[in-house]
């Protein structure tokens, strides 16, 4: 997650966002970046990246390339692994990938035969997909959250996530690296910095952050390591890196996606979802991993209102008529963001939508207290519980002892940052504890019925807009995120979604917008981000150059 500041600390400090071979460790300490060659305002030279014949291909490319026989599922997945070990461990070295799958072949060369005696389950048959690793896969892969205390840890079942990926067809290559315990480790985190993964760079500036938790997803579908990924959010850990590596990100309706087997951090907020290129691939990844699951009681409340496909939303006139209502309050990304934001409203005024200019949320800013509460509250009970039900395969059993295993190995897993936040959950009480309903309460209270469903009901919306981020900051280990804020915590916190479309750039590092609604608005919020998607175009593949273009035009 994009991790709040704790309820105590100095309130003038900014709001944080949040190629490993099997058993394969990386210190920290090796991942500093080379000296940067270029002038003040000059352009940075591009490092030599070789052309790779699937950059920028979509699902609908690939399954038409296996339908034509130019393709087989093990040749795609052949080709990924070889950009990932050109990309990845060598080159620009994004270190993304923090495992890969070693089955992964044999499993695209199974569901090759089985294509060819009974044709494909469905569109995602024979596509690779990186996923994060707190989402647990029952086979020869980890499942860690980037931590040094899981290693070797494999759960005895697949997550739900996993689960219905396999059953879709889909090939996964690996796990992508992460911010630690999905960020929520510490309050001075640099995002996507693991024990386990080292540091995880943006494809668009090297020096960048990648920003989290799910950085190795946002990077990888990004600079076309894979086909499509998969991250979770708690609040922001989609969307945000998402912005930053300037790929579509959809947030679901808590409960739309099972949980089941992912590694927690707050019941109450957590969901996985859609990293992409395109909102039509992440439509088609929706549709796979949405639906009910017994393991997950959440998503009970998703039957009736899970479509089987959510391509069928997929409308180049979606905007038509859309009545948009914008969060202004939360346009504050200086002057270039803010030109190209104020852009992206114009090019929708076009395309047919009623905006609805400024939408006044009163709410904004009165949760972020009661937010980390529960968080802090949640993040120690769901954890206990999820270790509890792993044992004895887990090598830690508990809240308190992953913080005496931090400890005891500080020089691995706190060598830039501690673990205050941990600390401050495990000196939680119960979920039966006052203090903890009274916070959820509020939270929900604040971000629904005197936040979105009061917003979209006065002025009769059929979605919210705001930038998702502004441009992405400098990764800094010694002080930790720069970040300055971001839109992402009234859906987070309301539980409702929110996609994250690419509007543009500033000075070469991506910007976008966040469409969100009510709960279970996915389709509606899917026509309106594709509609913007395909008027703007806003998205560039990455040139993983050593720093941003500091220049005019840029």
């Amino acid at each position: 997650m994009r991790p709040k500041r704790s309820p105590d600390e100095d309130v003038n400090r900014p709001t944080r966002r949040s190629f490993l071979a099997a058993g394969l460790k990386m210190g920290a300490g090796s991942l500093a970046l080379p000296a940067l060659a270029h002038g003040a305002g000059g352009e940075p030279p591009a490092p030599d990246v070789k052309p790779f014949e699937l950059d920028e291909a979509s699902v609908a490319d690939l399954q038409a390339g296996m339908k034509s026989g130019n393709f087989t599922a093990r040749a795609l997945a052949e080709k990924y692994l070889e950009r990932i070990a050109e990309i990845d461990r060598s080159g620009p070295a994004l270190h993304s990938v923090i495992e890969l799958n070693p089955d992964a072949l044999e499993i695209a060369e199974a569901l090759d035969a089985e294509r060819k005696a009974q044709g494909p389950r469905g569109p995602l048959h024979g596509i690779p997909v990186l996923i994060k690793d707190n989402i647990g896969t029952a086979d020869r892969m980890m499942t860690t959250a980037g931590s040094l205390a899981l290693l070797g840890f494999t759960p005895a079942n697949d997550s739900g996530v996993a689960r219905r990926l396999r059953q879709a067809g889909a090939v996964i290559l690996g796990k992508t690296n992460l911010s630690e315990w999905a960020n929520l480790r510490s309050s001075h985190s640099s995002s996507g910095w693991s024990g386990r993964g080292g540091q995880t760079h943006n494809p668009y500036a090297l020096d960048r952050n990648p920003c989290g938790s799910s950085s190795g997803s946002g990077a990888a579908a990004a600079a076309n390591l894979c086909a499509i990924a998969v991250g979770t959010e708690t609040d922001g850990s989609i969307v945000c890196p998402s912005s930053a590596n300037g790929i579509v990100g959809i947030k679901p309706t808590v409960g739309l996606v099972s949980r089941a087997g992912i590694i927690p951090i707050a019941h109450s907020q957590d969901t996985a979802g859609p990293m992409c290129r395109s909102v039509a691939d992440a439509a088609i990844l929706l549709g796979a991993l949405a639906g009910a699951d017994s393991d997950d009681r959440a998503t009970e409340a998703s039957r009736g209102k899970a479509p089987a496909d959510y391509t069928a939303f997929l409308d180049r006139a979606g905007l038509r008529g859309a009545r948009i209502g914008v969060v202004r309050k939360t346009f504050d990304f200086g002057e270039g963001a803010g030109r190209m934001l104020d852009a992206a409203l114009e090019a929708m005024k076009s395309e047919g939508a009623v905006i609805i200019d400024p939408v006044e949320i009163a709410s904004l800013g009165k949760f972020d207290d009661s937010e980390m509460e529960v968080l802090l509250y949640e993040l120690k009970a769901d954890m206990n519980a999820y270790l509890a039900a792993q044992a004895p395969k887990a090598p830690v059993h508990s809240l308190q002892e992953i913080i005496e295993f931090n400890e005891r190995n500080r020089d691995k897993e706190m060598p830039y940052f501690g673990q205050d936040l941990f600390v401050k959950a495990e000196a939680k009480g119960p979920l039966t504890e006052k203090k903890y309903r009274d916070a959820l309460e509020k939270n929900h209270r604040l971000t629904r019925a005197e936040g979105i469903d009061a917003a979209m009901e006065q002025h009769r919306l059929d979605a919210l807009v705001a930038p998702t981020a502004g441009p992405i900051w400098l990764t800094d280990w010694i002080t930790g995120d720069h970040d300055t804020g971001g839109s992402s915590s009234l859906a987070a916190v309301a539980g409702y979604p929110n996609i994250h479309v690419p509007a543009g750039f500033v000075f070469g590092l991506p910007v976008g917008l966040s469409f969100f609604g009510r709960a279970w608005s996915e389709p509606k919020l899917i026509r309106i981000a594709y509609a913007f998607e395909q008027a703007t175009r806003g998205r560039k593949p990455p040139r993983f150059l050593p720093t941003a273009e500091v220049r005019p035009g840029a």
